[in-house]
């Protein structure tokens, strides 16, 4: 049984591991790019995306495209993408900072998988948690599966009560996600080579941030879809 137990976690790890290596080989550019790509797609998929009204409302927003799901048994789970949030007075987009989302689970899981993700921050609550050092989704902060279509109703108790809402993109389809249990926290390498400097998340998003020349394609999307709240 022990040895089986090892087996299985080696497994595990290895499967996990070639996984995630190729996903810490993408540039920082082509990430941007491809969280531009994800909310696009994620606002244009007709009855079947992101609410309009809900994007409206929103204080933050987080993409993580492609996130990398893997295990045999044991499952883990890593993403990394942007956070924005909305500039003072309500009009416009901080400047991108750098996030990732990391976690595990138990239970009949087998292969390997990439969801884009994109989570609404719809409160001040949300926003705090979003911009500390580590938060668990579900845990300090409240989150659900956001309704999807362009008449979905944002008055039900889970969107009324949730600090976010997360959504999902495989294999194209379009749903609200459970990210519950999964710990979300800033990705300073990736700052670090956006800015040219250390800075923490809160700096970027509520300071007077230059949005990076990389970061164009990203904010061009923000601004089409919901420029003012």
């Amino acid at each position: 049984m022990r040895r089986t137990l090892v087996t299985v976690l080696a497994i595990t790890g290895c499967m996990t591991l070639t996984a995630f290596a190729a996903d810490r080989e993408i540039k920082v550019n082509d990430r941007l790019d491809a969280s531009a790509d994800t909310l696009t797609d994620m606002m244009q998929a007709s009855d079947h995306g992101i609410p309009q009204d809900l994007l409206n409302k929103a204080e933050c927003v987080v993409v993580v495209p492609g996130m990398k799901k893997a295990g045999f048994i044991f499952g883990a789970k890593y993403g990394r993408g942007f956070a924005v949030c909305r500039r003072s007075g309500g009009f416009g987009w901080s400047a991108p900072a750098a996030v990732r989302v990391e976690g595990g689970s138990v239970g009949f899981q087998i292969g390997a998988s990439e969801t884009d993700i994109v989570l609404l921050v719809m409160n001040d609550g949300g926003m705090k948690h979003l911009l500390s050092d580590k938060f668990t989704i579900g845990g300090e902060a409240t989150a659900a599966a956001g309704p999807v279509g362009r008449d979905a109703s944002a008055q039900t108790d889970a969107v009324l009560n949730a600090e976010m809402l997360s959504y999902s993109r495989a294999r194209g389809l379009f749903a609200g996600i459970s990210l519950e249990g999964a710990t979300l926290r800033p990705d300073e390498e990736a700052n670090r080579e956006l800015y040219g400097r250390d800075s923490t998340n809160r700096e970027i998003v509520t300071g007077d941030y230059k949005t990076p020349e990389a970061a164009q394609k990203f904010e061009r999307a923000l601004h089409r879809d919901s420029a003012r709240r």
